[in-house]
């Protein structure tokens, strides 16, 4: 009975020790390792219709695909969550024949130049395209535009 009474003021002895030592502050400059970086703050994204200029290059068939190239920059006051980039590709006739379809999934900042390209499969009525962007929180208004402000 005496063993098990000293067992239990021991074992709680060394947790009392243990957690006064892990509670006490150790300072960066003392254990020589670097301060952590400041999280970066959450920025709400846009809702609405948002406003971008696009610079479209040309289609190119590559292979079995017809690849094309868009630099885009988001002119919007915030960012902007999942953009998406829809090509449809329709024949003569007007009837659609392919299409493709990217996303750029990191948040696109204001100002910030992006470039997303898409790949449709390649088919041999294919003669006008058209483009459409959205992103998560709503519509998005291109300016085709040669050169960025």
């Amino acid at each position: 009975m005496m063993r098990s009474a000293f067992a239990s003021a021991l074992s709680l002895l060394v947790c009392a020790s243990a957690l006064t030592f892990a509670q006490q502050p150790q300072s960066a400059a003392t254990s020589g390792t670097p301060a952590a970086p400041a999280r970066a703050k959450f920025i709400t994204p846009f809702k609405g219709e948002a406003v971008v200029q696009v610079i479209a290059g040309a289609s190119k068939p590559i292979g079995k695909e017809i690849v094309t190239v868009y630099k885009i920059k988001n002119m919007a006051s915030a960012p902007l969550a999942m953009l998406k980039v829809d090509e449809y590709w329709y024949d003569k006739a007007g009837t659609l024949v392919s299409t493709a379809e990217q996303r750029h999934r990191q948040p696109f900042q204001p100002g910030e130049v992006i470039e997303i390209t898409t790949r449709a499969p390649a088919n041999p009525g294919a003669l006008r395209k058209q483009t459409i962007l959205s992103h998560a929180n709503g519509k998005v208004s291109a300016k085709p535009v040669k050169k960025f402000d």
